[in-house]
């Protein structure tokens, strides 16, 4: 028994924990728990050193020192604030005023609505509420079909995991070992592709089903001419404004992420103030709500570092290693499962808990087979982005549950999101197969020929005994003679490159 113990613990460990998860156990406490139990019997069978927990508290201190980690409360802070200050009622009433003659309209001002408030506010919960407490009463008022309503509504809503400045990313980026700004963007242009997807599926619907998508009636456009081109101005321009503020200080490299959102969570406050909508009320929710939130995504990074210390101890990532990169198809191969098993996962799991608990198993894989972390990164974040429309755990399906009226059904939630998740899997696809659509944004790798490199070590004279007399001390080496320092640098350099 003690055998088999030794030989199978990484995946035993593996296993136990998903138990846990189907169970309903706390993701944090499940993670911690199968972390340190695991860990004795590894230690009372001889596999691991009693030292092993010595490193936990490194690791804990590791996660507070984490400077990234901070830019997950201040854009939680901005969105929150921003919501709740009205803006995007604003918004979806001038945008659908603008739209509001052509067919669909009402569904495209809703999609554009949704792709604006992902890129300053960053959090799904707060861009599906506010849209289905707003348009949704609306676009069923005027005709719309429930199912292209509520689909549209909890899709616009979960661009907000996709498009900058999303919390999904800061997390990847946190757990493949990359940049935050390289992270944003990668994900900018596969995160806008996906918005121009929805509108052209929503396109479709117009022309083939055009009872389902019906235009505003005249009576019901109230905005027109120089009026509406005002209201479209002062609308439009604060969060335009805001979003510069934050994406653009961070893609021009004058603000880190978290100095971004330091400064979005400012200009969130001041567009709040602005709209004489700041109130002690409002403040207080939107602080306790952040509050929590990081609360809790900080209690499932210390389960995981705890699981992580001990499944690595067991060489558990070797293991892993060796399950996927032995896969048929290669680097294809690899992808496609990977995405396949996280859309599965995505069935029972929201994006914390996989960002957490499988990313860090499949990282040193892609980067072993040779594969862009960014671009790995933007492409689970596309894929974990259906683990909030999955029905029947899909989380935005649940947030537009909680706000739609009681004579919407909820099959009929559920029926309007398929064709928006196999929307998203088409995107997953695409991704794959043309990458260039996440590494164009970023910086090349600058290639050097190491050849022609000269490494000039500084020498000293000091503590140096004096050369015998007669003996030319130009003679006492080799003119051309490589010193075996700089050799040796050189050899490594070499090595890394080629990695």
């Amino acid at each position: 028994m003690s055998d088999f113990l030794i030989a199978n613990m990484a995946p035993i460990i593996f296993a136990s924990m998903v138990v846990f998860l189907l169970v309903g156990f706390p993701v944090s406490f499940a993670l911690a728990a199968n972390g340190i139990v695991f860990g004795l019997i590894g230690i009372e069978l001889g596999l691991l050193g009693p030292q092993l927990f010595q490193a936990l508290p490194d690791r804990i201190f590791g996660i507070m020192n984490n400077d990234t980690l901070l830019a997950i409360p201040f854009f939680t802070f901005m969105g929150l604030i921003l919501e709740r200050s009205g803006m995007a009622e604003d918004l979806l009433d001038t945008i659908g005023q603008l739209f509001g003659p052509l067919r669909g309209g009402l569904a495209i001002a809703v999609i554009f609505v949704g792709a604006l408030l992902a890129a300053t506010t960053g959090v799904v919960a707060a861009s599906v509420i506010s849209m289905g407490l707003i348009s949704l009463p609306i676009m069923l008022r005027y005709g719309y079909d429930t199912r292209v309503a509520t689909g549209v509504i909890a899709a616009s809503g979960t661009l907000a995991q996709i498009i900058p400045p999303s919390l999904v990313l800061i997390i990847m980026a946190d757990q493949l070992g990359k940049s935050v700004g390289d992270m944003y963007a990668g994900a900018f242009i596969p995160g806008f592709t996906l918005t121009m997807f929805y509108v052209g599926y929503i396109a479709l619907v117009a022309v083939f089903r055009p009872r389902w998508t019906p235009a505003l009636p005249p009576e019901a456009r109230t905005l027109r001419g120089g009026r509406l081109l005002m209201r479209v101005c002062t609308t439009l321009v604060p969060p335009l404004f805001l979003i510069f503020l934050v994406l653009g200080t961070i893609f021009l490299g004058i603000a880190t992420p978290t100095e971004g959102g330091a400064m979005g969570a400012t200009g969130a406050l001041a567009l709040a103030v602005g709209r004489r909508r700041l109130s002690w009320v409002l403040l207080r929710q939107a602080m306790e709500s952040t509050a929590k939130l990081t609360t809790f995504v900080v209690f499932i990074l210390v389960g995981a570092r705890v699981f992580s210390l001990t499944f690595y101890g067991v060489d558990g990532h070797k293991w892993v290693e060796h399950l996927l990169i032995g896969l048929p198809g290669g680097e294809v191969g690899f992808l496609i499962v990977v995405n396949v098993l996280v859309f599965l996962l995505a069935f029972f799991l929201d994006f914390f808990e996989l960002s957490f608990i499988v990313v860090p198993l499949l990282g040193p894989v892609a980067q072993a087979l040779g594969i862009d972390l960014i671009w790995f990164g933007v492409l689970l974040a596309v894929n974990m982005q259906t683990s909030f429309m999955h029905p029947p755990f899909g989380f935005a399906l649940f947030y537009l549950r909680s706000v739609a009226p009681a004579s919407v059904k909820t099959g009929d939630i559920y029926w309007g999101a398929i064709p928006f998740v196999c929307i998203q899997i088409l995107m997953v696809a695409i991704l794959i197969f043309v990458p260039e659509l996440v590494t164009i944004g970023l910086d090349k790798d600058v290639k050097v020929d190491l050849d022609s490199v000269q490494i000039d070590v500084p020498t000293s004279d000091y503590g140096a005994s004096p050369l015998p007399p007669g003996i030319d001390e130009g003679r006492a080496a080799p003119a051309d003679a490589e010193d075996p320092a700089s050799k040796a640098i050189r050899e490594s350099m070499k090595q890394d490159q080629a990695k």
